[in-house]
């Protein structure tokens, strides 16, 4: 699953592809924004984790990766 994350004061999104279904991300950003957790914990497809303070969230974006499209197709 692909999660864009807006942080505030931060140019760029962070983007990652995520072996963790909609429900545990979306249940771990909630926590990050009620108070329960100080941080948004994340882990990518190749076991990397992804910190990012909760008070600095400025958006979190869920969704499915589109397949690439390789080659080329006969008309």
């Amino acid at each position: 699953m692909e999660v864009k994350i807006g942080v505030q004061h931060a140019p760029r999104e962070i983007v990652l592809e995520s072996g963790q279904s909609a429900q545990e991300v979306e249940r771990a950003v909630a926590e990050a924004l009620s108070g329960k957790s100080q941080l948004l914990s994340l882990e990518d497809e190749k076991g990397r984790k992804v910190l990012i303070p909760a008070d600095r969230l400025a958006y979190v974006e869920l969704g499915e990766p589109t397949a690439r499209k390789v080659g080329f197709s006969a008309l």
